[in-house]
């Protein structure tokens, strides 16, 4: 069960910055059943879903002053940053406010070269100095925040649980180097780590790993997914959705372990069925935060 998480107290309208997938669908409709009214603002060749429903706007995704002309027009007072984004803003993306280029221009150079952490800071750091409060997806939706212990009718056995703690230790090493946030293991051995790419892409390579045969064909594997050390989690918290499960069963693994408390499950219902189904498990790990710090 779902812990008990209160309702963030904010002044003004809800928005929400869109990027690819289903997610920022699901934080709209969370924030609707909190009778809020979202404003959403759509990321150019990123948001892939349709807001008609919703009062919305088409943005850059460096666009900085129009962000804020709509937030002064609209009286937005919070933000939450929700869904894939496929590539970083480049010099010719970014129109800053004066605001920004007098009082954050470090932030300003994180956003074209910095890590996906760092840019992420950067970006709530110039909003903050907006006057805009940042939230977490997960304190709009706290449904979606993943729990310990199995989601489906699997548990991980004695092989998984040594691939678990092996991808473990791996994943929080690649997040320490601010990369990625997942790491697969088969047989005790760790074989991918996330990259630029995405999870669903290193599931990818895994598949033509045991295709080519890489991997030995009796050992299944599992994937790990947990935040990086002190990462920002007000976005970009460690998420799967259905395409994970089917990914990783394309991929020959015997299931996925994510961050308890600290990592998104997105259409979990449809996580849990197709996880039965194909005979994975989905667990939820407790990680301590000494072993982020180790």
């Amino acid at each position: 069960m779902n812990a008990v998480v209160s309702a963030p107290v904010f002044k003004g309208r809800l928005g929400i910055v869109a990027g690819r997938g289903s997610f920022p669908v699901l934080v709209a409709q969370a924030a609707r059943d909190l009778a809020h009214n979202p404003y959403i603002f759509a990321l150019k060749d990123e948001a892939d879903q349709d807001w008609s429903d919703f009062d919305a706007a088409n943005l850059g995704i460096g666009d900085l002053s129009a962000f804020m002309q709509i937030v002064r027009r609209e009286g937005i007072g919070a933000i939450v940053m929700a869904g894939g984004i496929s590539r970083r803003p480049g010099i010719g993306d970014i129109r800053p406010t004066w605001t920004a280029l007098k009082s954050a221009p470090q932030a300003l150079r994180a956003l074209l070269s910095g890590g996906d952490d760092k840019i992420l800071r950067a970006a709530t750091e110039m909003l903050e100095r907006h006057g805009v409060q940042v939230l977490g997806a997960h304190e709009i939706a706290p449904d979606l925040l993943g729990q310990c212990g199995p989601l489906g009718n699997r548990r991980p056995d004695q092989s998984d649980r040594a691939d678990i703690a092996a991808a473990t230790q791996a994943a929080i090493a690649l997040g320490r180097l601010d990369i990625g946030q997942g790491a697969v293991a088969v047989g005790g051995r760790v074989i991918a780590l996330e990259g630029l790419e995405g999870t669903d892409a290193m599931l990818a390579r895994v598949a033509g790993l045991r295709a080519d045969g890489r991997l030995r064909a009796k050992s299944r594997g599992v994937l790990v997914k947990l935040c990086k050390q002190g990462q920002e989690l007000r976005a970009d918290l460690p998420a799967i959705g259905p395409d994970t499960v089917r990914n990783a069963h394309t991929a020959g693994l015997s299931g996925i372990a994510i961050e308890a408390g600290r990592s998104l499950v997105l259409q979990r219902g449809e996580v849990i069925a197709e996880a039965n189904r194909l005979g994975l498990f989905v667990t939820g790990l407790e990680v301590a935060a000494a072993e982020h710090a180790t």
